[in-house]
């Protein structure tokens, strides 16, 4: 983070001496952009823990103790759509600033995976498969400085940097499972997860160019990079049910637990024996309280292509 403020900063003094350089020839003068983007994620990294369970895809044999594949799962959920409107101001005819607001949706990532894994063995042994899928939507403000380099028939190139400031949004973990024996399927439980987080700032810069098609409408189109990372800050099971019943409130077959405690967790930074956690401090555990678990982060990191339509005022 440090090391992109840095950089943020050195990109806005360049712009900022290189537009004082020029002579101001052109008003004062607003626009508006509508635009649509894809992104293809980039620095991946290992996704976290998801209901005690690794970041694994794991096959196991017909016994269901034997592991005969593991393979982690890494990525990033800065792959997916986003669909934007920006506001901009031109000081002159080199520098402006923009602040947009863009509602992002990213794809769905496999967190973790399993197939065939022995869990029980009375009366009968009971197998588990299923995977966890997470997905992020969100809102965020994108404030930015513009550097335009100049226009030549009817083209407009600039760069631009910024930062990104989400200001809602949350990762939603869909977990299937089904159950079953040598004889056939028992049952298969859903469970939704809705992780909220941590307030964070990210990074932005993009390159672009604008084509005119009348005296106040252009197209344009802009390559952007992107990256910032996200904290969980809450999680609440929202949905769960069992042979396709609301269990969420009540105990079930496979999931015995239903009590606050197993449906709300409060993300810390360090887990203590005054932490509501069975890990640390099992004798003074409450099921009434949200339980304490130890915070994870997710990356959003991607490089994408944004295409629309500008107004100027």
């Amino acid at each position: 983070m440090k090391k992109n403020l840095f950089l943020l900063g050195l990109l806005v003094c360049s712009m900022t001496m290189m537009a004082q350089t020029e002579q101001v020839d052109k008003p004062e003068s607003w626009y508006f952009k509508l635009g649509g983007s894809y992104f293809l994620q980039t620095a991946a990294t290992e996704f976290p823990i998801v209901n005690g369970q690794l970041p694994n895809t794991d096959v196991y044999g017909p016994n269901g103790t034997t592991l005969i594949s593991r393979k982690t799962n890494h990525g990033s959920f800065g792959e997916g759509f986003r669909s934007g409107l920006t506001a901009g101001y031109r000081f002159s005819t080199r520098l402006g600033v923009e602040m947009g607001i863009n509602y992002y949706s990213s794809a769905d990532k496999l967190m973790v995976e399993t197939t065939n894994r022995l869990v029980a063995t009375t009366p009968t042994n009971i197998f588990v498969s299923g995977d966890a899928v997470g997905k992020i939507r969100a809102w965020d403000l994108s404030p930015s400085l513009v550097l335009f380099l100049g226009e030549a028939k009817g083209f407009e190139p600039y760069t631009k940097v910024g930062v990104i400031v989400p200001i809602h949004g949350d990762l939603t973990i869909e977990t299937n499972r089904q159950y079953s024996t040598a004889q056939g399927v028992l049952a298969t439980t859903y469970s939704e997860d809705v992780v909220k987080p941590n307030p964070t700032i990210g990074f932005m810069a993009a390159i672009g160019s604008s084509y005119k098609l009348g005296k106040k409408i252009a197209l344009f189109a802009e390559i952007e990079y992107r990256n910032f990372t996200v904290h969980g800050k809450t999680k609440e099971t929202t949905i769960f049910t069992e042979n396709g019943v609301d269990k969420l409130h009540t105990p079930s077959t496979f999931r015995q637990d239903a009590s606050y405690s197993a449906i709300h967790t409060n993300y810390v930074s360090q887990l203590t024996t005054d932490s509501n956690s069975k890990v640390t401090n099992a004798a003074g555990f409450d099921d009434s309280r949200a339980t304490d678990d130890i915070s994870s982060f997710v990356g959003i990191s991607g490089i994408g292509l944004t295409i629309g339509l500008k107004y100027s005022l």
